[in-house]
C-alpha cells in the first residue's frame, strides 16, 4: 500500500495542479468535542531560562510537537500545506493559539503534514529542512501568505515545468519542482537558503517517507485537512472558532 501511494505521488501526481476550492479539504463528521471543565486551567510556569513556545519534540508519526509536553491540553492537527481550510484555519487562530494557549503550558500543539497534493511533498521538505524548532513557524509562513504562494505555485507555466521535473533522476526532481515553483524562493527569504533547501529537496527517501506518513493517515481513516483532536477525541470542526470554543470548553480560558 505504502509504496503504491509512494509511486502514485511522486511519480504519477506529483505537483498536479490544485484544485483550491475545499473538495479535498473537506469537513468531515466526528466524535464530540470533549466535555466542558468547570474549573479554568492554570497556567504552568516553563523550566527556567525556557518559555514554552520554544520546545519542539518530533514523534514516530512524523508529527511536531510545541509546547509543554505534560500539558493537560494537547491539541493535534492533520493538516495538508496546500489545503486552503487549514490556511484559513492557522491564519485565524495559530497566533492565539500558540503565542497565548501553548505559551501558557495549558496547550500543546502537535502538527502532522498531511500530503494529500502533490506540492505538499516539497512544501513539508522545505518547512522540515531546518532545526526541528523552526517547522511550525515555518507553516504559519506558508499559511500566512498562502495565496500569494499558491498562486505562483499553480500558474501554468511553473506547473507544465514542474510536472517536467519528475522525469529527471530522482535527487533533482525536487530540486527542480521546487524552484520553479518558487518555493525555494519562498524558504530563502525565511531562513533556509537555497544550498541548504536543494540538500533536503535531493533527499528522495525523504520524499518517499513523506508520501508513507500519509498513506497510514488515511489508513487511520483520516480523509479529510484540517483533521482535529483534543486530547484524543475527534472534533467536527475545521474553523478557529469552533476550535477555540471546544479549547475553552476543555479549560483553557484566559
Amino acid at each position: 500500500m505504502a509504496k503504491r501511494f509512494s509511486q502514485r505521488f511522486l511519480l504519477a501526481a506529483a505537483l498536479a495542479p490544485l484544485m483550491l476550492g475545499l473538495a479535498a479539504c473537506k469537513k468531515e463528521d466526528g466524535e464530540a468535542a470533549p466535555s466542558a471543565s468547570s474549573t479554568p486551567l492554570a497556567k504552568v510556569a516553563a523550566p527556567a531560562g525556557k518559555a514554552w513556545i520554544d520546545v519542539v519534540e518530533t514523534n514516530t508519526e512524523g508529527g511536531y510537537v510545541l509546547g509543554n509536553p505534560n500539558a493537560p491540553v494537547k491539541v493535534l492537527e492533520y493538516g495538508s500545506l496546500s489545503c486552503p481550510a487549514c490556511a484559513a484555519l492557522g491564519q485565524a487562530g495559530f497566533s492565539t493559539l500558540i503565542n497565548n494557549y501553548v505559551a501558557s503550558g495549558r496547550v500543546s500543539l502537535e502538527f502532522r503534514s498531511f500530503a494529500i497534493h502533490g506540492i505538499d511533498v516539497p512544501l513539508t521538505m522545505l518547512a522540515q529542512c531546518g532545526d526541528k524548532q523552526s517547522f511550525i513557524p515555518l507553516v504559519e509562513q506558508v499559511y500566512g501568505n498562502f495565496e500569494a504562494v499558491m498562486t505562483k505555485a499553480q500558474s501554468p507555466e511553473a506547473i507544465q515545468k514542474s510536472q517536467n521535473a519528475m522525469t529527471l533522476p530522482e535527487k533533482e526532481r525536487f530540486v527542480v519542482a521546487a524552484r520553479e515553483q518558487g518555493l525555494t524562493e519562498f524558504f530563502a527569504q525565511r531562513g533556509i537558503s537555497v544550498d541548504q533547501a536543494n540538500a533536503c529537496l535531493a533527499n528522495f527517501d525523504k520524499a518517499n517517507a513523506i508520501a508513507k506518513f500519509a498513506d497510514d493517515y488515511g489508513n487511520k481513516g483520516i480523509s479529510s485537512t484540517p483533521t482535529l483532536f483534543i486530547n484524543g477525541s475527534k472534533l467536527e470542526t475545521t474553523t478557529w472558532p469552533e476550535l477555540n470554543a471546544a479549547l475553552q470548553r476543555a479549560g483553557v480560558r484566559d
